[in-house]
């Protein structure tokens, strides 16, 4: 389990998250929704390690993150960053190999099981056939799925995504988010992941934290975070909220859009 507990960070004197308390429970997708600068990304990259905290604790099964040394919170949280255009000559199978770092020793060198850890989170995101490829050479959709195999191959009960659906188009969002509630499902994973989408929230989490100015205004199930005064108040513009016609998962529709059709 991820244990967030009233977590506040600065900048300088500015601060930009205050008292954030919530638990991610294994086998759970919990959302951070909020407009933008409300400090979803500052909160993935604290939980992270990237970002220092000013007051609270991060907890991962009873381990208090800030006790613990980079390679130690390496096998216990893991993160995929937001897309974007991979360059350089590794092949598929070494960026994925990366995510071992941790488990080596000092001479960095691969064991059995980093290989067998590897071949398994590339089976589970279907690069198999891409293992020997140049990264540089993938699509956008392809290059996110070795940004989370490798965060797989880290073999953590945490994962940590910022914006992953970013510059993907719908196929490939649709599709890595199905892959990672099915992995989540599975693996009995604790995931936190910051996204813009708010339809995809509504379809893909189990649990919704909607974050303004840096404060937690609202937290429960997309059904109870998802409501039209909630969603309107915390972004500055009037939505409407109607039930999905197959799962009855509530979708917003900025009012704005739906005056100005013919």
């Amino acid at each position: 389990m991820l244990n967030i507990h009233a977590l506040s960070v600065a900048y300088g004197d500015k601060k930009v998250l205050e008292e954030i308390s919530f638990n991610v429970q294994p086998g759970e997708i919990l959302a951070l929704i909020g407009p933008n600068g409300a400090g979803k990304t500052t909160l993935i990259r604290t939980v992270s390690g990237t970002l220092p905290i000013s007051m609270g604790q991060v907890v991962v099964s009873g381990q208090n993150l800030a006790h613990l040394k980079v390679a130690e919170r390496a096998k216990v949280l893991a993160v995929v960053p937001q897309a974007r255009q991979m360059g350089g000559a590794y092949t598929v199978e070494q960026a994925v190999m990366m995510g071992r770092t941790a488990y080596m020793g000092w001479l960095g060198r691969e064991s059995e099981r980093d290989f067998e850890a590897v071949s398994l989170a590339l089976k589970q995101t279907q690069l198999e056939d891409f293992a020997h490829r140049q990264v540089a050479q993938l699509s956008g959709g392809e290059q996110q799925r070795v940004l989370l195999a490798r965060a797989l191959a880290q073999s953590t009960p945490v994962l940590l995504l910022d914006e992953p659906t970013n510059h993907l188009d719908l196929q490939h969002q649709a599709s890595l988010l199905s892959l990672v509630k099915q992995l989540t499902r599975e693996e009995n994973l604790a995931v936190l992941m910051a996204i813009h989408d708010l339809n995809l929230v509504s379809l893909f989490a189990d649990k919704v934290a909607l974050l303004v100015d840096g404060e937690l205004r609202k937290f429960g199930t997309p059904q109870e975070v998802l409501q039209a005064a909630h969603i309107s108040e915390a972004y500055q513009t009037q939505v409407d909220v109607v039930a999905h016609p197959l799962t009855g998962a509530p979708l917003i529709f900025p009012r704005d859009m739906l005056d100005t059709r013919e």
